[in-house]
């Protein structure tokens, strides 16, 4: 088996990205804390996020980690561990979990749970940074197409790991550190990958399945909430803004 390695160049262009989207995790917090977004707003990203990483999933991730591996079951096996473990950790650790924009003015959390929501949240954010360095190992194309893909929800991101804490009695500075740890996570998957690449073997398939699974049972069940064909047209955006990008890439 070809042994996988990281080129300098790509190795910075992964972290800087890496940081970018970690960085947009803290803006979404925020932006809640400081009451500047509206729901309405978010909800557009979530939509326009989810098109697009479903699409870039389905159509890169997959293709690229079943290129990477000789086994094909075990690719595939790996993909499954990733979407289940994710929906199993959203339906135990952190139950009170909801992706997209939250609005917990209505329901006040418990300390345990919100911190339960977090660290379910970590676990996402984790795996968007395996997912950029996983691509930036095997292209830099890949690598972008991913970072783009991921930093679409972000935003939300951060603005519901920062209201789950005000919801759980934390204060403003809690809210804002559990959206800091989100982005310290992202660069810490893309920082594992980086200095370890073989490990793209099990990274890409692995973060294959997170991100359908985040796409198309977290992101999108958000968008179906929002009456009218509006939404359904901003995420429908999200996967034309793939192909655009898909070809205007490397053939």
């Amino acid at each position: 088996m070809t042994e996988l390695t990281m080129p300098s160049s790509r190795f910075w262009i992964a972290l800087v990205l890496g940081l970018f989207a970690g960085l947009a995790d803290y803006l979404g917090g925020f932006l809640l804390v400081k009451r500047s977004p509206s729901a309405h707003a978010l909800r557009y990203f979530v939509a326009l996020g989810a098109g697009f990483m479903l699409a870039a999933a389905l159509l890169e991730m997959l293709p690229e980690a079943f290129a990477v591996n000789t086994n094909a079951q075990w690719t595939a096996a790996l993909v499954l561990i990733g979407y289940c473990s994710v929906h199993l950790l959203e339906h135990t650790l952190a139950p009170h979990f909801h992706f997209g924009e939250e609005a917990h003015d209505h329901k006040f959390l418990s300390i345990h749970s919100s911190y339960s929501v977090m660290l379910g949240l970590a676990t996402h954010t984790f795996f968007d940074g395996v997912a950029i360095g996983s691509g930036f190992v095997v292209s830099t194309w890949l690598g972008w197409v991913l970072f783009i893909a991921i930093f679409l929800h972000k935003i939300p991101e951060g603005f519901t790991v920062a209201s789950v804490m005000l919801a759980g009695g934390q204060g403003r500075r809690a809210a804002l550190n559990s959206a800091l740890f989100l982005g310290a996570m992202t660069v810490l998957g893309v920082l594992i990958i980086n200095l370890k690449p073989g490990w793209v073997r099990a990274g890409l398939p692995l973060s294959a399945g997170v991100t359908i699974y985040v796409a198309a049972t977290d992101l999108v069940p958000e968008v179906n909430r929002e009456p009218g064909v509006r939404m359904a047209l901003v995420f429908l955006g999200g996967v034309v803004l793939f192909f655009l990008l898909r070809m205007l890439g490397p053939g």
